[in-house]
């Protein structure tokens, strides 16, 4: 077993990863402020206290997002692999190579635009799947090729 401490180094996730959240997720809170004033203009001033929650929300969001990512990382070891994200409500996952049974690599239109993958990793329970959000294309792929065959060279020794 690999020792490691607080100290192992990590491999951040691309910033664009936030760019490609923000273009998901803001347009929801913002096309909401707009109905909000609408109908204040229309119907009743009281809609202005939802536009300013909604705004408050884009505001919110727009702070968030940026700093999530930051707190996203990976690193490789001779026989886990690690993954971290979160400061406030921390997750420090690791993954086994030899129980990994197949790798994944997902990416929607956003992320596509961005040059974005996201790898995911299935293991014998369905509980400890994890994922890593925000891989550029080239090293999702790099790294998708090295655990498959760790994975094989740790299952073939079960």
């Amino acid at each position: 077993m690999t020792q490691f401490t607080d100290s192992t180094p990590l491999t951040p996730v691309s910033p664009d990863l936030a760019k490609a959240r923000l273009i998901v997720v803001l347009p929801v809170p913002v096309v909401l402020a707009l109905g909000c004033a609408v109908a204040a203009w229309w119907w009743t001033p009281w809609f202005w206290i939802g536009a300013a929650l909604m705004l408050l929300t884009t505001f919110y969001l727009a702070w968030l997002i940026p700093a999530q990512v930051r707190h996203l990382g990976w690193a490789e070891t001779g026989d886990e692999l690690l993954i971290t994200r979160g400061r406030l409500w921390y997750t420090f996952t690791v993954v086994p190579y030899g129980r990994v049974q197949f790798v994944d690599l997902t990416s929607g239109p956003v992320q596509r635009h961005f040059g974005l993958r996201t790898l995911t990793l299935h293991t014998a329970s369905s509980t400890s799947d994890s994922e890593i959000p925000g891989l550029d294309a080239d090293t999702a792929e790099a790294l998708r090729d090295r655990l498959a065959v760790k994975a094989r060279e740790r299952m073939s020794g079960l």
